[in-house]
């Protein structure tokens, strides 16, 4: 069984995600201050819609795009 080592998950850099549908907004996991839908490519080039994310949640999910187009949650924060 792996161990989880929790001084990974710490974030070292935090931002506003700008989302748009080409430019890269590489992420380890993001905080959603306002909740809705929020499309996004994974890092291994996945695209998926979480739809209804509540406000207030993370996503545990490394990005390499958020995308305007389908995304109707705000204030989403990145974390490296």
């Amino acid at each position: 069984m792996a161990t989880h080592n929790v001084l990974n998950s710490i974030a070292y850099k935090a931002d506003e995600v700008t989302a748009h549908d080409t430019n890269p907004n590489v992420w380890s996991y993001l905080y959603v201050g306002t909740g809705g839908d929020i499309t996004l490519v994974t890092e291994d080039g996945t695209t998926v819609v979480y739809t209804n994310v509540p406000t207030g949640s993370y996503l545990w999910i490394r990005t390499s795009i958020i995308k305007t187009t389908g995304t109707t949650a705000s204030g989403i924060v990145g974390h490296k």
